[in-house]
């Protein structure tokens, strides 16, 4: 029997899997509320300069990545980042170093004491934890390596990826690669080296060694050309208000221009953020309403400027710079978009994009914009020593940007499992499941495929 699959949400998880279910021939549709697709990723050109206000880049860590760029034809679009942007910079003591990438710079540089360097001889002899749910970051972090190196890598780390806080980030949960290494190998050090050649046999590349890639125009060039080759699949500016039992089926309720429209359908695939999922199934499950809604999506500004290279005396020669919280700046880090990519700028224009915010500084929210922006602007410019006034200035304010796999984290998961169990037909995905990159979306639409396939047998 054929089956009728609708799926919420034409973010990458959403459209990945549409996408590959589509490619098999099966029934589907993707409701989207926004008026394009891509969800948080929305790339704009203006004045020369491309302002990504999502993720600036992926991570090409699962051979999916190039199957998908392959089959939709963006190999002319398709880019990897300069090598100019390979060095990374942290800030510590109003100065920017950068981050010792072989045993050689770690030795020489100054942004770790000759205390925090000898401490991370003991990392091997260091035991397990008890149970890496209940664990955080920082915790596990310290037990291991040693206080500085949560302050003055970890720390800033967490805020480039989560824009989170390492004292309320479950290891386990947020970091489940880090966490394996201990579990399995004993050790951070040990585990490294050997778990080289399993990720080799899986044909997937580590996070510090897969290439970073963009497109010509921007991250969202990759969910646009899914939803041209999807066709009349998408219905965009739908709004969804409701989702009954209907017999054996489901139906969803929606609203297109102002009319209220049904679709009756087999399979519901979820990939709209844990929020508004909460809102969406509280009819089905209060109990599953109130774990979706306890995933915390802290805010963020994303600030994109632009300054002519002349005026900027800092060396752009790197990726950008991440901010401990100890150096209390009131932003997050930068990053050097027209390095990494250069076709962000014109050729004697440099662009940057900023962070502001996070669960480090939740306060933005209610924080008067144009004040704050003008005292990161002012913070920015002493670092990169600039001068000058922005030649282009752009931003994007995300009210609930990042979910947060907070410690405890493993409740909601062990929760959600059991409402799919309880609810056949109804699946919960989205990067609040299965990490948050769009590498890790993209690798778990597939795993969101072959439930489906499961239930369509």
């Amino acid at each position: 029997m054929k089956k009728k699959i609708v799926i919420l949400g034409a973010g990458i998880s959403g459209l990945a899997a549409a996408y590959f279910l589509h490619k098999e021939n099966y029934d589907i549709t993707v409701l989207e509320k926004k008026s394009e697709v891509g969800g948080s990723m929305e790339s704009a050109w203006e004045s020369g300069f491309l302002f990504d206000r999502g993720p600036n880049s992926g991570l090409e860590t699962t051979p999916l990545i190039r199957i998908l760029v392959e089959d939709l034809g963006l190999q002319d679009q398709l880019m990897y980042a300069s090598k100019e942007g390979n060095k990374r910079y942290i800030l510590r003591g109003n100065k920017l170093h950068p981050l010792p990438m072989n045993p050689p710079a770690f030795i020489k540089t100054k942004l770790f004491s000759a205390k925090a360097k000898l401490r991370l001889f003991a990392e091997p002899l260091m035991g397990k934890s008890n149970d890496g749910y209940y664990e955080s970051i920082a915790e596990f972090v310290t037990r291991r390596l040693g206080k500085e190196f949560l302050d003055y890598a970890i720390n800033p780390f967490v805020a480039g990826v989560y824009a989170g806080n390492p004292e309320e980030l479950s290891v386990k949960s947020a970091f489940p690669k880090l966490y394996a290494l201990e579990e399995e190998y004993g050790g951070l050090i040990v585990g490294t080296i050997k778990s080289i050649k399993k990720r080799k046999q899986r044909a997937e590349k580590s996070k510090q060694d897969a290439q970073m890639f963009s497109f010509k125009d921007g991250m969202q060039a990759l969910p646009k050309a899914i939803a041209n080759n999807l066709g009349g699949k998408i219905i965009t500016s739908a709004e969804v208000k409701s989702i009954y039992k209907n017999g054996e089926c489901y139906s969803v309720v929606f609203y297109k221009d102002g009319i209220e429209q049904r679709i009756d359908c087999d399979i519901i695939l979820s990939t709209i953020p844990a929020y508004a999922a909460s809102n969406l199934f509280k009819n089905f499950d209060e109990e599953l309403s109130k774990h979706l809604s306890k995933i915390y999506y802290p805010p963020v500004l994303a600030l994109f400027l632009g300054y002519k290279k002349s005026d900027i005396r800092q060396p752009l020669d790197g990726f950008g710079f991440l901010i401990p919280s100890k150096e209390k700046k009131s932003f997050l880090g930068a990053i050097w978009s027209s390095v990494i990519f250069p076709n962000r700028a014109t050729g004697d224009e440099a662009a940057f994009t900023l962070f502001v915010g996070g669960s480090r500084n939740p306060e933005i929210e209610n924080t008067d914009k144009e004040v704050l922006i003008k005292k990161v602007i002012d913070e920015f410019q002493q670092l990169m020593k600039i001068n000058s006034k922005p030649s282009f200035e752009a931003h994007k304010f995300w009210q609930k940007a990042i979910p947060q796999y907070n410690i405890g984290y493993i409740e909601h998961e062990n929760y959600f499992d059991k409402f799919e169990e309880k609810f056949s037909g109804i699946i919960l995905g989205g990067n609040y499941r299965g990490g948050i990159s769009v590498g890790d979306c993209i690798k778990n639409s597939k795993t969101l495929v072959n439930k489906i396939k499961n239930l369509c047998r």
